[in-house]
């Protein structure tokens, strides 16, 4: 149990580093002073002598939940007083600072209001008005911030506060103008991906029509450069610029949850591309349109034990997220199902001898946890009669493997399966089967596999049949001259959806994305798409085997 544990842990470590948080806040409680706050305490202050005296925080205020408000009004009354007051410039400052991180932080809405409509709070009154403001932003009430946004340009113009008031009434004007027939994207079409991002720029412009004759929809398009900032940036000239009804992309991790977030905050509807983890959960404008992990893992253990009968499985997978996040969903649908997971071992993603990965893995490692058994071997082999080879001889070769396992899964590319393939056979491991994710399905996975050349199990939407039988991949490759990739795809089916779904007259953003939540078995390029109840669109996985050198369909006989 401890590679499960330590597994576990990565893997955590390693959400937690890419789960993207939502908006939703919890409520706050009315803000109080300190208790028996005195102003030299905090920061350095010094309090006035005389009748500035700073208000204390009692028994029946901490009760009260009336009192505990009011007495934090009181204490930023003091603050305002303080700042304006002190002999010391540099306790003024600091009253002012630690009233506005009050404001800014601390206060719910009812106390946010009286400071707003009061004058004894002074400065502090703009700050109010514009929290107020971002709060009903954030809740969508756009009329209610217009209204607050508007004040405090009223109240303090010119200030840093006044022009990111105007700033975000702009992004709130934009938001409003909508061109009904302008889809935007953002994606990488330069630098290292690009080759990627322009694979799926080709597909989302079929999936739009756009090489029809006719086309009445039009395609407005970023290019991330593989940078969060620029995504971002390139998500707000799509809205004030163009007026795109909705966005597509992005394929990036790095950058999807920067276009994810940007379009939910300016109320577009947008559909990534991305395999990256929680990017729904960002706001409910977010959908996904891509073959994710669970997706995958899900078709893959149940083809493997509901089709092929497999029952003990091993894991071998590179100490990446890639790797780290497949294996934990794998390890929790076998057991789920009621199957064993009977070995794991990791390697470093940089790993290319796999020599004692695989010795650990199949328990010919560490001889002296299986003493006895290696004393008798050893006994065996120098009583032998006949000549050994140097192999044979060699202390590390006395043990013979433990293959507890029907499958060895491998969240990995080809070139790793294939040294990997190389070393199981050397170690004498047979008669099991390798399986890996969508990463597999190439031309190039039956020649790298080696000895396990036709003892291949893996998953992908992209199946022999779909290839030849969909009329997206004939008219594909009748203008590109290639086979589309799931990329393309994926692409394809984004633009297809907002196709149909714009020329049914939607008339509003708000409108597409309620019509995007109903998607119920839509006839994507390569089967039917449905949106769950995570906005995630669920697209068609199936499982590919291979056999005499062709990949098939699993459940081929």
């Amino acid at each position: 149990m401890s590679f499960r544990f330590l597994v576990l842990m990565t893997s955590s470590f390693l959400i937690s580093c890419t789960t993207v948080a939502t908006k939703e806040r919890p409520s706050r409680p009315a803000f109080r002073p300190p208790p028996q706050y005195k102003p030299h305490q905090a920061k350095g202050m010094t309090g006035m002598a005389g009748k500035n005296t700073p208000p204390q925080d009692t028994s029946s205020a901490s009760e009260d939940p009336d009192a505990r408000m009011q007495a934090g009004l009181d204490f930023l009354k003091y603050l305002v007083q303080d700042s304006i007051q002190n002999p010391s410039k540099e306790a003024q400052e600091k009253s002012r600072t630690y009233a506005v991180e009050i404001v800014e932080f601390k206060l719910n809405d009812e106390q946010l209001e009286k400071v707003a409509e009061s004058s004894d709070y002074g400065f502090l009154r703009g700050h109010a008005l514009y929290r107020l403001g971002y709060e009903a932003f954030e809740r969508r009430e756009t009329s209610l911030a217009k209204k607050y946004f508007n004040s405090v340009i009223e109240f303090v113009p010119g200030s840093d506060l006044a022009a990111r008031s105007s700033e975000v009434l702009s992004q709130l004007d934009a938001s409003r103008n909508v061109s009904l027939q302008t889809v935007g994207v953002v994606l990488p079409l330069t630098g290292r991906n690009s080759a990627v991002g322009q694979r799926a720029l080709r597909g989302l412009e079929m999936g739009l029509g756009l090489h029809l004759p006719g086309s009445a929809l039009r395609l407005a398009v970023m290019d991330s450069e593989g940078n969060p900032d620029s995504a971002r940036r390139g998500v707000e000239r799509l809205v004030r610029e163009d007026n795109v009804i909705a966005i597509v992309g992005s394929l990036l991790s790095k950058t999807a949850p920067a276009v994810a977030a940007k379009s939910d905050e300016m109320g577009v509807p947008s559909i990534a591309l991305s395999q990256r983890n929680g990017l729904t959960e960002i706001g409910s404008h977010v959908f996904r349109n891509s073959l994710t992990s669970s997706m995958q893992i899900r078709t893959l253990v149940r083809t493997a034990m509901e089709d092929q009968g497999m029952k003990r499985f091993a894991i071998l997978y590179p100490n990446d997220a890639y790797g780290v996040e497949f294996s934990n969903i794998f390890w929790d649908e076998v057991l789920a199902r009621g199957g064993q997971v009977t070995s794991v071992q990791a390697y470093s993603p940089k790993e290319t001898d796999f020599r004692f990965v695989i010795q650990r893995l199949i328990g010919t490692f560490y001889g002296e946890a299986r003493q006895d058994e290696f004393t008798v071997r050893m006994r065996e082999l120098q009583n032998a009669e006949k000549k050994r080879s140097v192999r044979s001889s060699n202390v590390e070769n006395v043990l013979p493997p433990v293959i507890n396992f029907d499958a060895v899964f491998i969240p990995d590319g080809v070139k790793a399966m294939g040294q990997i393939s190389a070393m199981l056979s050397y170690n004498d491991v047979r008669n099991v089967n390798l399986m890996g994710t969508n990463l597999w399905n190439t031309k190039d996975v039956i020649r790298r596999a080696g000895a396990f050349s036709d003892k291949l199990l893996f998953v992908d939407s992209v199946s022999p049949n779909s290839q030849t039988q969909s009329r997206f991949m004939t008219d594909y490759r009748s203008i590109y001259n290639e086979t589309p990739t799931l990329i393309e795809i994926q692409a394809y089916d984004a633009g297809l959806v907002l196709r149909q779904l714009i020329t049914a007259g939607v008339s509003s953003r708000e409108g597409l994305t309620e019509k995007l939540s109903e998607l119920r078995n839509f006839p994507g390029a390569v089967g039917a798409l449905s949106v769950n109840g995570d906005r995630e669109i669920e697209r068609p996985v199936m499982g590919l085997r291979t056999q005499k050198g062709e990949i098939v369909p699993a459940n081929r006989n």
